[in-house]
């Protein structure tokens, strides 16, 4: 029988590290958003002087995984003046890790659109930078949402590691209450609750935005 009663009596720290898993995995899959989104166009837009850079960005971001990342920003941050406190790391770490990827989802979708439509806009007139938001960007959203939405859940779970530099989230508190309780079951269960439910939101979100951009 599963110990409901300890769960309650453990709720606040189980909030508090859901409230900490929630406000860095939500910072760092933005900055990820935003940082690989800034690298794709880079890339795109020059790419004689982009194109190695951004490309040696995403091997090492693909042949790095998260925990080495943010053991180098959070312990080894410090040898060369970059002092960061955990959650900050933490959310330094998923959004520079996640980058990498999101820069090649985003440039895969920026390859699809046809290169008809770009000469045209530069015959008429237009500059590099409207037809990247007024023409590519649309087109695109609808293509790179289902692939977004995949990585996106990867950084969600992936972000359990900050726990081992010391933030208080989801699965640092159920260890610290199983260290109270001698109880394992029922802390890592709510933990693995909580994190679906996260996913699922996640999930349900990128499926209506899917749907949403299909119809227009």
């Amino acid at each position: 029988m599963l110990d409901i009663a300890l769960l309650w009596e453990a709720r606040g720290l189980i909030l508090q590290g859901l409230w900490n898993t929630l406000w860095i995995c939500l910072l760092g899959c933005l900055v990820a958003l935003s940082l690989g989104l800034v690298l794709a166009a880079l890339r795109l837009a020059n790419p004689r002087l982009f194109s190695y850079p951004v490309a040696c960005y995403v091997e090492i971001c693909r042949g790095v995984p998260l925990l080495i990342l943010l053991f180098l920003l959070y312990y080894g941050g410090p040898s060369i003046g970059l002092t960061l406190s955990a959650s900050i790391a933490g959310v330094v770490g998923i959004g520079l890790y996640g980058a990498g990827y999101f820069a090649e989802i985003y440039r895969g979708g920026f390859k699809s659109i046809p290169k008809g439509q770009l000469e045209a806009a530069r015959m008429i007139g237009i500059s590099p930078w409207h037809a990247l938001i007024r023409i590519q960007i649309p087109q695109m959203a609808r293509l790179i949402v289902p692939p977004s939405t995949n990585q996106l859940i990867i950084l969600v779970k992936e972000s359990a590691l900050i726990s081992i530099i010391s933030v208080d989230d989801l699965t640092k508190n159920a260890t610290t209450i199983v260290n109270q309780t001698f109880q394992v079951i029922e802390p890592y269960l709510a933990v693995a609750l909580l994190y679906w439910l996260m996913i699922e939101l996640v999930a349900r979100g990128g499926y209506a935005l899917e749907k949403r951009l299909a119809n227009r």
